[in-house]
């Protein structure tokens, strides 16, 4: 959940740099790119927990069954 709650809190300030941007304002750009490729390093790690969490689910569950 921390890494989720990290995502949204990127999204909304990058929000205000990419409206920025779409008026003129190419320092905004710049701030928006930055914010969206660690958006997007955030994201991979989501999805990693994600995948780790099904597995060690799994897993668990599979054991018990023994």
């Amino acid at each position: 959940m921390e890494i989720w709650n990290d995502i949204r809190d990127l999204v909304e300030g990058v929000d205000l740099d990419v409206r920025k941007n779409a008026n003129g304002n190419s320092s905004a750009g710049l701030r928006a790119r930055k914010a969206l490729r660690v958006l997007k390093s955030k994201i991979a790690l989501l999805t990693k927990a994600s995948v780790n969490f099904d597995k060690s689910r799994k897993t668990d569950k599979a054991e018990k069954e023994v």
